[in-house]
């Protein structure tokens, strides 16, 4: 192994910077199960405001904050539609049925690339003895889909498609602040378009832990309760909703160091055929279909000389910039994977 490591496996592997930590070490707490944390209160005021929205709820998790909020949207055997890749139901663990007692239903995994009309045509209305949908969930930004930025136009129409069917509509936010670096949407341009939304602060924003439901205050009075059976209630949970605040406050503009790096990768790995969709954000999708080396052939031979790279499938591979990366490792993985590649 090279002494020198570049973890690109994914944005959750950061460490709090010292300015979060002392936020943390500083943090006025209660006992948040009673409501009673002023800085998990302010948290979460401050991301429901951003968005444009009554109220939110502080979550261990992103995959929590995920099914609770389609927990809210969805009744025990009613349909949530997505698409094939989405997260909530490729890597939540079966969450929506086991716990909400949901069924789904996708269309192609097609990324942010989404196409109104065909989720229009699958929207199921009650009667005739069919699933009858209740929600549509979309990405932003898209995981599988390469970090792929839904448009703003998209998701206007999407909005348009859950009115006419009279279904809710939610996003799983837990890259939108890359979003809506990268597009210049504001957030409360997007807020105003769902139902529900999840945002998370422990990937792009570097948080040790943490993502928010956000809704209604009815449906916020409703999750907190879900939350709890879950098994989610947390206690003197200020120090964790501290370093969600200092990130908000000092980690979002930022992101676009991170899109720039991405870039560079992107453009590293290109000649080579393995780059599997425009970088848009800091994700950078590698198709290895065509390549002599699969997946695990490619992350062995980048961690031995010091650069780890997620495998998501056996020919399918990522890269991901984050807050812990700086141009010093971009440039070394950007010698390490061409020479690798080319081999």
């Amino acid at each position: 192994m090279a002494d020198f490591l570049v973890d690109l496996r994914s944005d959750t592997v950061t460490r709090p910077t010292a300015g979060m930590r002392e936020a943390m070490a500083t943090a006025e707490v209660g006992d948040d199960v009673y409501g009673e944390d002023p800085t998990v209160n302010a948290l979460e005021a401050e991301v429901a405001a951003l968005f444009g929205h009554e109220a939110a709820l502080f979550a261990p998790s992103g995959s929590m904050a995920n099914q609770i909020a389609l927990q809210l949207l969805v009744p025990p055997g009613n349909e949530l539609l997505c698409d094939a890749d989405a997260h909530v139901v490729t890597y939540e663990i079966g969450a929506a049925a086991a716990y909400g007692g949901i069924s789904s239903r996708t269309w192609p995994a097609v990324g942010a690339d989404i196409d109104p009309e065909t989720v229009a045509r699958m929207v199921r209305p009650d009667g005739y003895f069919a699933v009858p949908t209740r929600a549509i969930a979309v990405e932003q930004t898209h995981n599988r889909g390469g970090g792929g930025v839904i448009p703003l136009a998209t998701l206007r129409e999407l909005r348009r498609v859950a009115d006419d069917a009279g279904v809710a509509l939610h996003c799983d936010g837990a890259r939108i602040w890359h979003a809506h670096v990268a597009d210049r949407v504001p957030l409360i341009e997007y807020g105003r378009l769902f139902d529900t939304l999840s945002v998370c602060l422990s990937k792009g924003l570097g948080a040790p832990v943490g993502s928010l439901v956000i809704g209604s205050a009815e449906q916020i009075g409703r999750a907190r309760m879900i939350r709890k059976r879950m098994g989610g209630g947390m206690r003197q949970a200020g120090i964790l909703a501290a370093a969600g605040r200092y990130a908000l406050a000092h980690h979002v503009d930022r992101l676009a160091e991170d899109h720039a790096r991405a870039a560079r990768l992107a453009e590293a790995v290109a000649p080579f055929g393995v780059l599997a969709s425009a970088v848009r954000t800091n994700l950078v999708p590698l198709d290895l279909t065509k390549h002599a080396l699969d997946a695990h052939a490619l992350a062995a031979a980048a961690r031995a000389e010091g650069v780890l790279v997620s495998v998501l499938g056996p020919r399918t591979a990522r890269l991901v910039t984050h807050m812990d990366l700086d141009d010093a490792a971009i440039d070394h993985a950007v010698t390490v994977l061409p020479r690798i590649l080319a081999a």
